[in-house]
């Protein structure tokens, strides 16, 4: 599913060459890949999967969603806005023997600035690394009556995509998540901690077949494949028999925050 969608995108984008003025849906689903992390045939595979206004009164787009994780042009960033900045963020750290107390800085709800310095270079290490993870996008669109099927989409791709379920595709033994903190990011193999021990609805792969819309590839979509984004094929396979999907709506207890995604 994901290589039609590729396809139909002209292939994934990198975040660091990118800006709002590109033709990004508002709302949809993303998909991020990580450099070195390949699948058993080659291909890359899915390191995060994530989504943004899941509650009615949220105005978050997709872009706006895509650029708290990519951070600021100058290299900078906000890991506190970005549960993925902090997860990578805190791997950095944690792999590289970061002086002592800044990982607790990190992970404190605010900066303290005795740390100003020190979190600064973590942003922009998490930045560069961020902005060079290729990413595909389904839009999911919001319905007249301010549902959607963001969160079913999301929580059941990661549901499929986590180790902790026995994906095929496991992480690298290079892979920096080895290095999270959270034990749900090493055992999964994703940059995710909701939904990795969720089950999985095969629904989901006849749900995102309908929502994928085929288009010539053009524009901003296409020039990955000109300046090296790797070829991504789908790891997702549709059921046997296609169930219906009913429409459903993911209350995020959280909504757009940092703190669980």
């Amino acid at each position: 599913m994901l290589g039609v969608l590729g396809r139909a995108l002209g292939g994934p984008r990198l975040l660091r060459a990118r800006t709002g003025r590109d033709d990004w849906p508002s709302h949809g689903v993303y998909f991020f890949f990580e450099p070195g992390e390949l699948r058993p045939s080659g291909d890359h595979r899915v390191v995060r999967v994530g989504t943004h206004a899941l509650k009615r009164t949220s105005r978050t787009t997709l872009w706006k969603r895509l650029a708290q994780h990519r951070g600021n042009r100058s290299g900078g960033g906000n890991h506190r806005a970005s549960v993925f900045r902090h997860h990578v963020g805190a791997a950095l750290i944690g792999r590289d023997g970061g002086r002592n107390g800044l990982l607790e800085a990190w992970s404190a709800p605010s900066r303290s600035p005795a740390w100003e310095i020190g979190e600064a270079e973590v942003e922009r290490r998490v930045s560069e690394r961020i902005g060079r993870m290729p990413v595909l996008w389904l839009p999911v669109p919001t319905r007249a009556d301010g549902t959607s099927d963001r969160g079913f989409v999301e929580r059941n791709c990661i549901a499929l995509l986590s180790g902790t379920s026995g994906a095929l595709e496991t992480p690298s033994r290079s892979w920096l998540g080895h290095h999270a903190v959270s034990p749900r990011v090493r055992a999964s193999g994703l940059w995710n901690v909701n939904h990795v021990d969720d089950p999985y609805d095969p629904a989901v792969l006849d749900l995102m077949r309908d929502l994928v819309r085929p288009r010539p590839a053009r524009g901003a979509g296409a020039e990955e494949h000109r300046d090296g984004a790797p070829r991504v094929q789908s790891p997702l396979r549709r059921p046997s028999v296609p169930p219906a999907v009913a429409d459903r709506v993911d209350d995020d207890p959280h909504g757009d925050r940092a703190t669980a995604r």
